[in-house]
């Protein structure tokens, strides 16, 4: 069997949905939403199930959502985009994300991650034959150290895997970021590799800012997007993938041996949601943050140390705070001993850097946000 699967643990996050279904907890833990989705979205996806074709769609995805696809990044983040030819539609965005590296990295290229990361990057770049150059971003800020940014590219640097917003810290990186960023691909002549999956889930008047849009980077950069993240409708697995055309064609081959399409009632149905006017994203927005200020609120009148988070479904608290530095045992004890689970953000760092945060996901329904707070109640007395 292939080394870099067999000898993975289980992950944390299934650990820790594991305890809480054994426990009768309340899963803070896994990412996904209380609510059911948008429902004339929902609705879309049925009709289209009874009434549309349900044979293999094209490969690169409906037109329809190509489309818009590319009318929306338009619209909301000023992006010229073909649909013909510079958008992609896949399973999901870990099936994008996995069909990129091994479309653009041959074994022994280097591929710079940023940690906390996904916990599916490193496998998915250790089984492309890439050599894995972690930079660590600290809390609280969460920014990239120039100095050791820089000194991560070499000339054998291909491609750099960014999360825009980032989780597990529920940050963003800014514009002096980016263009730091942008200025080493091109010196590098690296391709980046987007993630920008929670690019809609942004707070406080924020506004995300594509590393596509940053100078030099339009031909260098493959971005990938989520309708699950952006629909609050994991289960449904549809991505997008939009890059150069040059960059496309080989990341179209990938994806024709991987899943090769996504169920066209799905992308009928994300089309139309696609097509929502800005009310809606704004709104969308406006009551995650709400549930965002409920737990954080609750939190701190309970004694805990909660970092600013500005972005995806997700907070931090500081258990250091505490007297605690062991944030796997925290939380094997908060979901054992009181009923809530939650995640080690050290699962986020190969090298367990960060040992004393502790994340915690806001996208639930107000009750179930209340109750898991009075579990949580003298904890931190």
């Amino acid at each position: 069997m292939n080394p870099v699967f067999a000898n993975l643990p289980t992950t944390v996050f299934e650990a820790m949905s594991r305890l809480a279904r054994d426990y009768g907890a309340i899963n803070l833990g896994q990412g996904f939403p209380d609510d059911p989705g948008p429902a004339d979205i929902r609705e879309a996806g049925a009709r289209a199930l009874i009434e549309g074709p349900n044979q293999y769609p094209p490969m690169m995805g409906l037109p329809d959502l190509r489309g818009a696809i590319a009318a929306h990044y338009g619209r909301h983040q000023g992006l010229s985009l073909d649909p013909e030819t510079e958008v992609m539609v896949t399973s999901g965005a870990t099936e994008a994300l996995a069909g990129a590296l091994l479309a653009l990295i041959e074994p022994g290229d280097e591929v710079i991650l940023f940690a906390p990361m996904y916990d599916a990057y490193l496998p998915l770049v250790q089984r492309a034959g890439g050599v894995p150059r972690i930079v660590n971003l600290m809390p609280p800020a969460f920014r990239p150290d120039e100095a050791a940014l820089t000194d991560a590219f070499t000339d054998r640097t291909r491609v750099v895997l960014l999360n825009n917003p980032l989780n597990p810290s529920a940050t963003l990186f800014d514009g002096e970021d980016l263009a730091l960023l942008a200025r080493l691909c091109c010196h590098h002549d690296t391709v980046a590799l987007c993630d920008e999956v929670w690019e809609h889930v942004v707070f406080d008047g924020a506004r995300h800012t594509p590393l596509m849009a940053m100078p030099g980077m339009r031909g260098r950069t493959v971005k990938v997007g989520s309708a699950g993240k952006i629909f609050s409708l994991t289960g449904w697995k549809v991505g997008f993938v939009m890059a150069e055309a040059p960059l496309m064609r080989v990341l179209a081959k990938a994806h024709q041996f991987l899943t090769f399409t996504t169920p066209p009632n799905l992308q009928a149905a994300v089309a139309l949601g696609l097509r929502k006017e800005e009310g809606w994203f704004e709104a969308m927005r406006a009551g995650y943050a709400r549930s965002r200020d409920r737990l954080a609120g609750g939190l701190r009148e309970r004694g805990f140390t909660v970092l600013p988070s500005g972005a995806t479904w997700f907070l931090n608290i500081d258990i250091a705070a505490l007297g605690e530095h062991d944030d796997v045992a925290f939380c094997e004890a908060l979901v054992t001993r009181h009923g809530v689970a939650a995640i080690p953000v050290s699962a986020f760092y190969p090298d367990g850097a960060v040992r004393h945060l502790v994340r915690l996901c806001f996208a639930k329904a107000d009750p179930t946000l209340d109750a898991a707070l009075d579990r949580m109640a003298g904890l931190a007395s």
